[in-house]
Parts: structure tokens; sequence; C-alpha cells
């Protein structure tokens, strides 16, 4: 069995992989600076709860990482759609949180913009509608 890792081809699984290098990146960031991670997301630990770092390290990155690295090595497009559907649920919990938590601020729209995007450069390729 030969080993190669799968580069994109066409300008649609460029895109798609673009997004899953982003998100995979996004994980490292998660994983190695959780102090930086939080004050991107806009969020504070506090000195009696130390196990909240690990929630950067461990439950918040592990996805990012796993996701984004299984869409850039493997390079199949139910990865992709994965991935797509990762980035759109993510949007919609935005909107969920913009409509019931108060939260309709400009840093959630401008990551909702963000969160959107994502997921459909990703789902668009996977489903067919840029080759």
């Amino acid at each position: 069995m030969e080993l190669a890792f799968p580069w994109p081809m066409s300008q649609g699984e460029w895109l798609a992989w673009s997004v899953a290098v982003v998100t995979f990146v996004l994980g490292l960031m998660m994983l190695f600076a959780p102090g930086l991670t939080f004050r991107v997301l806009r969020l504070q630990t506090t000195p009696d709860h130390p196990e909240a770092v690990s929630e950067a390290r461990a439950t918040m990155s592990g996805f990012y990482l796993g996701v984004g690295l299984a869409s850039v090595l493997l390079a199949q497009p139910l990865v992709y759609l994965t991935l797509g559907i990762c980035w759109a649920l993510t949007a919609f919990g935005r909107i969920v949180s913009i409509l019931s938590d108060d939260g309709n601020t400009a840093y959630n729209w401008a990551w909702l913009a963000v969160e959107t995007v994502l997921a459909a450069l990703t789902m668009a390729f996977a489903l067919g509608l840029v080759a």
C-alpha cells in the first residue's frame, strides 16, 4: 500500500481543504495557547477552577484537531461534509445564543459570519456545488 498526501486538485477542493487547515490551526491554538484562546473568545477562568483550562486543551481542541486533521489527511467528500456540518451547527448555536441569551453583540455577529462562511465553503465542495 502506498501512502501519499492527498493534495487538493480543484478549486472547490482547495476551498474545503483551506477550511480544514483553518480548523486544525484553531485546534492547535486551543491546545497550546489556551490563555490566548480564552482572551480571543472573551472567556475568563477563575483561580479556584484551574480545570477550565483543560477544557480548552481537551474538549475544545480535540474536535477541532480531529475533524480538521481527518479532513486534511483523508480528503474525502464525506469527511469534508462532516466538517461543513460541524461549522454549520456552530453557526446555528451562535444564532440560538443571539436570540436566547441576549447575545446580540457585534462580536457574536462577526463570529457568526466567519462560521457561516467556513460552513458554506466546505459544504459547497462536499455537495458538488463547486467543482
